[in-house]
């Protein structure tokens, strides 16, 4: 038997039910329960004593009860936030939950407010008589054309609950993909944002100190001291100048990739030769390849029209113009594998593993496989970087800060034949 003093949180919120039209806001409450369990929650609710009200209904004897604040600024959906959200959705259809009410839970129990309000969008389009597919399609900004797509395929062949989970596993694998690449690619970042870190304290602050140290030494100070103190003497006068240039060249290389198709394939194709890092986004866009065409096919998307959506999936311009090169032979009867090794772009073995799920009839499985093959060499090649870079940051910062702190001290050995 529970005490009267033990407490209990509500992890879920409460929906209410209010008038349609009238504005609500989201209140947190406190309150006991006929047992005289401690209790508390955030509901949605038109005013306090509305509230109040629902929760005597409920038998909770309300206590404290306050408007919750409104952020300044809601936080964005992210891709991460959809795949849980394909997840969230398959998981309550799948147990028998109605559409409607599993979203209604949904808006209710997220964390990120953005996304209980797109939610809500859809919940009001689905009630208004809208299907889940063209619900999805009226944000194309969240739900891009494969997620549509294979939600409508799953409707009209009465097998949304399938396609649901394919969608969710396929997102959730992406995500998955995109964060180890992302993980991979932070280990260079680290290493130049620390050594411009130390650099920066070393020559704003440090340096000066030994300037005024110098300035008695009486001797003609060596030309590698000389050369780090005048750098020293520009940065602290115009420390606001690499600044400036860093976020200028950050955004006009952004903007010129944005605008320019022939920057933008220059810069992947450059990208996907940097050693280890070129292996890995070269890995990556094949797995991305090969799970997207899998699960378009599982959706029973023909295959001409699925290459729209793996172009747009591989996230490189150079695999991008291979898909709809791949596109254009198959439309004309060529068939996959050879389109695929027309290219030169795909490993011989994805191209093999193609060609025997094309004789065989089990393309999709075959697809699934090299995904799962190629995900898992990123897996082992990020494990790598990580190693390899960690002697490479060592190496770096011992060097600049070595450098530095020599240049300091080659008077401080002159000062002897000084004195």
């Amino acid at each position: 038997m529970q005490s009267k003093t033990q407490s209990r949180t509500l992890n879920k919120s409460t929906q209410t039910k209010a008038t349609p039209s009238a504005p609500q806001a989201v209140y947190s409450w406190e309150g006991v329960n006929r047992n005289g369990v401690k209790m508390r929650g955030e509901t949605q609710a038109v005013n306090p004593n509305w509230l109040r009200a629902e929760l005597r209904r409920k038998g909770i004897n309300p206590g404290r009860i306050y408007k919750k604040p409104k952020p300044l600024f809601k936080p964005a959906i992210k891709p991460a936030d959809i795949a849980q959200f394909a997840r969230q959705l398959t998981t309550m259809m799948r147990s028998g939950v109605p559409m409607v009410q599993s979203l209604e839970l949904m808006a209710s129990g997220g964390d990120n407010p953005s996304v209980r309000d797109l939610v809500k969008k859809l919940t009001a389009d689905i009630e208004g008589g809208a299907s889940l597919g063209t619900a999805l399609s009226r944000h194309p900004k969240y739900f891009d054309k494969l997620f549509v797509n294979l939600i409508k395929a799953g409707e009209q062949a009465g097998t949304l609950e399938t396609m649901l989970e394919k969608v969710a596993t396929y997102k959730e694998k992406s995500e998955a993909l995109k964060a180890k690449v992302k993980s991979a690619m932070m280990y260079p970042i680290i290493v130049v944002v620390a050594a411009t870190v130390v650099s920066a304290i070393l020559l704003i602050w440090v340096i000066p100190q030994f300037k005024e140290v110098f300035s008695g030494f009486g001797a003609d100070l060596p030309a590698f001291t000389l050369l780090v103190i005048s750098f020293s003497d520009w940065l602290v006068a115009n420390w606001w100048m690499p600044i400036v240039a860093f976020v200028a060249i950050g955004t006009s290389f952004s903007q010129a990739r944005q605008r320019s198709p022939a920057f933008d394939r220059f810069v992947d194709k450059a990208s996907l030769k940097i050693p280890i890092m070129g292996n890995i986004l070269n890995l990556s866009a094949v797995a991305r390849f090969a799970r997207t065409l899998a699960t378009m096919f599982a959706a029973g998307v023909p295959l001409v029209e699925a290459m729209d959506s793996v172009a747009g999936a591989t996230g490189n311009a150079l695999y991008e113009e291979a898909s709809r090169r791949i596109q254009d032979d198959t439309a004309r009867g060529v068939q996959l594998n050879t389109a695929m090794m027309t290219t030169q772009l795909f490993p011989n073995m994805m191209v093999q593993m193609t060609r025997i799920g094309e004789e065989s009839g089990r393309l999709e499985e075959m697809l699934a496989k090299v995904a799962d093959y190629y995900e898992a060499q990123v897996d082992a090649l990020v494990d790598t970087l990580a190693k390899q870079i960690e002697p490479l940051i060592m190496a770096v910062l011992g060097g600049i800060v070595g450098s530095l702190v020599i240049a300091m001290y080659l008077p401080i050995f002159k000062l002897g034949s000084v004195v």
